[in-house]
């Protein structure tokens, strides 16, 4: 093997590793925007529920909306938690 072929395979090995950290802060940012849209959609939910109890000009057909769509947030990310410590173990479990 001569020495040019290693040094022309050097910048993709430093490549590959620079994807292997993009890919885990995209799936680091990935589920840091997931659990914020959750949070936000129950905040929001909250929000239109005092509206409602207090009162004001919300319709209750919107505060039901609102409800259902932090539910329904929270069911996703709680089911991709599962999933991926279902994955964990399997990994764990996996011969080497």
């Amino acid at each position: 093997m001569k020495i040019g072929e290693l040094s022309n395979s050097l910048p993709l090995l430093g490549q590959t590793e620079k994807n292997r950290t993009n890919n885990k802060e995209d799936f680091q940012n990935l589920i840091t925007n997931l659990i914020s849209s959750v949070k936000d959609s129950q905040l929001e939910a909250e929000k239109a529920t005092e509206k409602y109890i207090n009162g004001e000009d919300i319709p209750l057909h919107e505060v039901m909306i609102a409800g259902e769509k932090a539910k329904t947030n929270l069911e996703l990310l709680m089911e991709i938690r599962n999933k991926a410590i279902d994955m964990y173990k399997e990994l764990i479990r996996m011969p080497i």
